[in-house]
């Protein structure tokens, strides 16, 4: 009773085997890759100039989308800063003792009623 255990075994498993193996070795061919100056050019034997200049341009053009990235989330940054001191101006204006001061959104400034001049400085 046990061969007979095994050899069922051994026919249900030996396929299955087989085909991970098959997988394993197809997977470990597909993943050559070759890396040359910090640049990873797969396939091939990375000498060809075409896949090099391909490479080379990609690269040109991520630095260039992050230069691109870095102004405007500093820009972003700014305005914020920008906005954040405006309403912080107009909040201590609103709350000043000074009766005849006001705000003026259009100029985002601090004025006097009577005379029109500036009254807090940002």
């Amino acid at each position: 009773m046990n061969t007979t255990v095994m050899s069922r075994l051994l026919r249900r498993m030996l396929p299955v085997a087989l085909l991970v193996l098959s997988g394993t070795w197809q997977v470990a061919a597909h993943a050559e890759t070759n890396c040359a100056g910090g640049t990873c050019v797969f396939g091939g034997n990375g000498n060809n100039a075409m896949s090099n200049e391909e490479a080379r341009q990609s690269k040109e053009q991520w630095n260039a989308t992050r230069t691109l990235r870095d102004q405007k989330i500093n820009r972003q940054e700014k305005d914020n800063a920008k906005y954040d001191r405006s309403v912080d101006l107009r909040d201590r204006c609103n709350a000043s003792q000074n009766v005849n001061a006001y705000w003026e959104p259009t100029t985002q400034r601090c004025l006097d009623r009577r005379t029109g001049t500036q009254l807090m400085a940002p």
